[in-house]
């Protein structure tokens, strides 16, 4: 995998954190420590999208050799199952998302676990691809910190408007991503 569609799979990864971002900021509007909460809510969730794919890759190692004559449609299913969930859940009604502190540990270990399980899926995925694991990683680590930082600050100053579209947004890259593996795979892949 190259490094453009790791950029593209990391801020796709990071549109449930970027939603979750969104509305700590908005929760946190009273606070006075906005750059504090932002990198601390930025780095569980970046630390956790960096640590989900890792644990996921070394899981597929162990299935890689059993699926490898059809690995692209596993890759495929997994992305465009993420991807379709992302996409029914940017237009679900959510409950009310103000009755939690998000920088309590306790919120943030559990919301960093919950928007991250898809990273580990996806790091199945990318065990099944050549390509450096560590790099993959790192960049979507990397990216997720920064977009979820500059998600707290944006739900300070902008609120919900943006909040289901960009899980769907990322949703559809997933599915596109997918589809382009398998494309790949099927049309362009020597016999």
């Amino acid at each position: 995998m190259n490094i453009p569609e790791t950029i593209l799979i990391a801020v796709a990864l990071s549109m449930d954190a970027l939603a979750v971002s969104i509305a700590s900021g908005i929760i946190l509007k009273k606070s006075h420590l906005k750059l504090r909460n932002a990198v601390k809510i930025a780095f569980f969730f970046g630390l956790f999208q960096l640590l989900m794919p890792l644990i996921g890759a070394f899981a597929g190692t162990f299935v890689k050799e059993l699926i490898s004559s059809f690995d692209h449609w596993v890759i495929f299913a997994i992305l465009a199952a993420i991807g379709g969930k992302m996409i029914y859940e940017a237009f679900i009604l959510k409950e009310e998302e103000e009755k939690f502190d998000p920088t309590n540990l306790k919120t943030l270990l559990f919301l960093s676990v919950a928007t991250s399980i898809d990273a580990f899926a996806v790091g199945i995925s990318l065990s099944l691809l050549s390509g450096s694991i560590y790099m993959a990683v790192a960049i979507i680590g990397v990216i997720t910190f920064v977009i979820c930082f500059i998600g707290v600050l944006i739900g300070d100053f902008a609120g919900h408007f943006f909040e289901e579209k960009i899980e769907a947004f990322g949703g559809v890259i997933l599915i596109g991503i997918g589809i382009k593996i398998l494309v790949e795979h099927i049309f362009f892949q020597p016999r």
